[in-house]
């Protein structure tokens, strides 16, 4: 499996805001952390059991991270960086992901080190036809009236293969190694 980490912290790159809501009643943020129940209101969590899977592991509390938003696609529009897979498929998805510990939201240092022990521990896994990119971003967490900036994990996972059922089997897989990293990353914590 391929996999990087990035840091995006200009004025143009993506931020988060914790919480967030879309316009009109569509999706907003749920804490699994503290609610695991609400997973029922996360519409790709009802639809794709693997996503769903990891959202719960991903919140337990043994995990030292939870997550803020998600989403999982398939696509036949294949990048020339992703030409190596020699795939005309895709299935993608991504998790926005937080550090549990609160004042550990506002560390750069604590963000990069779990970045770089991640893909340490990924670039251990076997070859498959997937890729994983892990991108440090800016959040802005706002709590009683108060805002404050730190940071977050947006978490990019793609799985390659000739047609989107063999590309979701493949993301499947790599989505499972990557949860079974972070439980191996989150035992280190305790």
């Amino acid at each position: 499996m391929q996999v990087d980490f990035a840091v995006e912290l200009g004025p143009d790159d993506e931020t988060l805001e914790i919480p967030w809501a879309a316009p009109h009643s569509g999706p907003r943020y749920y804490d699994l952390k503290r609610a695991p129940e609400t997973i029922e209101q996360i519409e790709e969590a009802t639809t794709i059991p693997e996503l769903r899977d990891f959202l719960v592991g991903v919140n337990s509390p043994k995990s030292v991270l939870e997550s803020a938003k998600c989403d999982a696609w398939a696509t036949t529009d294949i990048h020339p960086e992703e030409e190596i897979f020699e795939a005309p498929c895709k299935f993608g998805s991504y998790v926005d992901l937080l550090l549990s510990d609160q004042s550990a939201r506002f560390s750069f240092e604590d963000h990069e080190r779990l970045l770089k022990r991640m893909t340490e521990l990924l670039q251990r896994v076997p070859e498959i036809p997937a890729s994983a990119e892990f991108l440090l971003r800016r959040a802005y967490y706002h709590e009683n009236g108060d805002s404050r900036p730190g940071f977050y994990v947006t978490f990019y996972l793609f799985g390659y293969g000739a047609d989107e059922a063999k590309a979701r089997q493949q993301w499947a897989v790599a989505l499972k190694l990557v949860s079974n990293a972070m439980v191996q990353l989150s035992s280190r914590h305790s």
